[in-house]
């Protein structure tokens, strides 16, 4: 199985232990060994929204209005097919690895209603080579996982479930805003240490992220990069380290990551060059007697809450912006019963800032007004995870989620999920 997907499975508390140690389809090919893996999941999710407020953000947001609707789709995850390789080279131990995700949703069935008509394509999330040696650790370059807060979604109980709802998206986004910035699948240059007693550590550059931001209460609020800005924009650097310990039947985690970049210019304002976009975060699992806690916290500027850059910059005088502070987490307890079905619950919030200059009044059309730019997301989460056999796992989830914009006007929504997931 594909390196990123053990880790989701492993670091997912969720995660049974035996799909963990599950390699792929593992094939002996002269001088390589070629490993297939993978997953495949659906899920079907009904969503109810209930409130009246506009919130207006570049990520995402509870709408308003008071709708139902039932999707078809893959839940945070997307299908996996994986093809790795494996040798030793000049005293180097050589790998590649190539990903398709296909989605579930429905995208060419005639006359079958989906609000995910037209999600249902593939991407592609990684295609990166690793060199190195045990004695000196390795260096990856490619497309792949990016490092600050990769921890923070595989440690997320809703990584092989649901999480939030997305209308209209082919995979959901789990805690993604509700909990933590999205880690995204990044071409990048790392380097990752030995592992000393369970302390490692990467660092690394990796693409550097566009500037998008709501500026202001009106239909051409929405600001972002355009074609050249990001000639001034400097690589993002990341990096990452972790302490993982054992002792008797307690395992656990400790882990700190941060992401740091030069921000290029905005259509409706200026960024200056010696602006930089940075965030932290720090987290820790453990594990004993059946019982699985997480908490997390991160906290940044001109970062956002969802995805990088996301309405990270506001106003600041005429024909400028600065950053806005985002902070946010979660905590998560799980248990195993004896059935070796896990239940667990979590909850996690997101916050954004306005910066010194905006005030939270509603006009539209007034520059330094940002009264419907989302201030906070919440999530509470429960859920059942049920291993049917050592590959596959039912699951069932319930989420009560709301959005808040810097009013304090609020929507909320209900959503419920069932489905499948099967490694292999």
């Amino acid at each position: 199985m594909n390196k990123n997907i053990k880790l989701a499975v492993a670091g997912a508390v969720l995660a049974l232990s035996a799909t963990a140690a599950n390699a792929g389809i593992v094939i002996p090919a002269g001088e390589w060994t070629v490993d297939i893996g993978g997953n495949v999941n659906t899920y079907s999710t009904w969503y109810k929204n209930d409130g009246n407020a506009t919130i207006k953000a570049t990520g995402n947001a509870v709408a308003s209005g008071h709708n139902t609707n039932n999707s078809f789709g893959n839940g945070l995850l997307p299908n996996f097919l994986s093809v790795s390789g494996s040798t030793r080279q000049n005293d180097l131990d050589v790998s590649f690895t190539i990903s398709l995700q296909p989605g579930s949703a429905n995208s060419s069935a005639i006359g079958l209603s989906s609000v995910a008509n037209t999600q249902g394509g593939i991407n592609a999330r990684q295609s990166f080579i690793t060199f190195g040696d045990k004695s000196w650790g390795s260096i990856k370059v490619g497309k792949d996982l990016g490092l600050f807060a990769s921890d923070a979604i595989l440690s997320d109980m809703t990584l092989l479930g649901v999480g939030a709802a997305a209308p209209g998206g082919n995979t959901t986004l789990g805690r993604i805003g509700y909990g933590y910035i999205y880690a995204d699948w990044k071409p990048q240059i790392s380097y990752t240490t030995p592992n000393f007693n369970g302390f490692q550590a990467s660092a690394g550059i990796s693409q550097n992220f566009k500037v998008t931001s709501i500026l202001e209460n009106s239909a051409a609020a929405a600001s972002s990069a355009v074609a050249g800005d990001n000639a001034n924009a400097s690589p993002a650097y990341e990096g990452k380290a972790s302490y993982s310990f054992a002792a008797n039947d307690v395992t656990g985690k400790i882990w700190v990551s941060g992401i740091a970049q030069k921000t290029a210019r905005l259509t409706n304002g200026v960024v200056n060059d010696d602006n930089v976009a940075y965030a932290g975060d720090i987290g820790a699992s453990v594990n004993a007697a059946g019982f699985g806690l997480v908490g997390y916290y991160y906290a940044g500027n001109g970062i956002g809450t969802t995805g990088q850059g996301y309405d990270g910059y506001g106003y600041k005088a005429s024909g400028q912006v600065e950053g806005r502070d985002s902070d946010g987490g979660y905590v998560q307890a799980t248990y195993t019963l004896p059935t070796k079905t896990k239940v667990g619950v979590s909850w996690g919030i997101s916050n954004l800032d306005r910066t010194g200059a905006e005030t939270a009044g509603t006009a539209t059309n007034t520059i330094g007004q940002v009264g419907y730019l989302q201030k906070e997301n919440e999530m509470w989460t429960v859920g059942i995870y049920h291993p049917l056999t050592k590959h596959l796992n039912l699951v069932a989830e319930y989420n009560r989620s709301s959005s808040t914009n810097q009013a304090d006007q609020e929507n909320k929504a209900n959503s419920g999920s069932l489905g499948a997931i099967l490694f292999f």
